[in-house]
């Protein structure tokens, strides 16, 4: 299916709405960091974290509160699956021994134990996190601003921000 029979399939109040919602004098460059902070955000390798996360800094930078949600929404997924790899990213640059873990062998921890291992855990994939998100949200805010830039309703709002 090409982007024409998508964009047909739409309904034109849907289309109304977003037209709306992008000419709301938001800029090509702002929309895009707004994105790239959500989904980089949506990506912390702590269950939970991410949506308190966004709304601080939406509020606090005057970002655009439902972009930077449904960009952190679309990330979930990929936040699960990095969970792992940021955890060995952040052991490695440590010099960590990697977590090996045998069945239920986390069952037999006390609580202080079990908190102590998953603190660890969370701060070696945190680590990892912040080494990866920060290239990243450049990355993807230069990629998204020239792609945001051919939107006609947005090039009038990139004089005013």
């Amino acid at each position: 299916m090409g982007l024409g029979e998508l964009m047909g399939k739409i309904p034109a109040t849907a289309k109304r709405n977003a037209v709306l919602w992008l000419s709301q004098g938001i800029s090509p460059q702002r929309l895009a960091l707004t994105l790239a902070l959500g989904f980089a955000v949506g990506c912390i390798p702590v269950i939970g974290i991410p949506t308190v996360l966004c709304a601080a800094l939406a509020l606090g930078l005057r970002l655009n509160l439902p972009a930077i949600q449904a960009a952190n929404y679309a990330a979930m997924p990929l936040q699960l699956a990095l969970i792992v790899p940021f955890v060995r990213l952040g052991a490695w640059l440590i010099s960590a021994q990697p977590a090996r873990l045998a069945p239920g062998a986390l069952m037999s921890l006390s609580a202080k134990g079990f908190a102590t291992q998953m603190g660890s855990l969370a701060g070696q994939a945190l680590l990892a996190w912040v080494l990866v998100a920060a290239p990243a949200v450049a990355l993807i805010t230069f990629a998204l601003t020239r792609m945001l830039r051919r939107i006609p309703a947005l090039n009038a709002a990139e004089v005013g921000d």
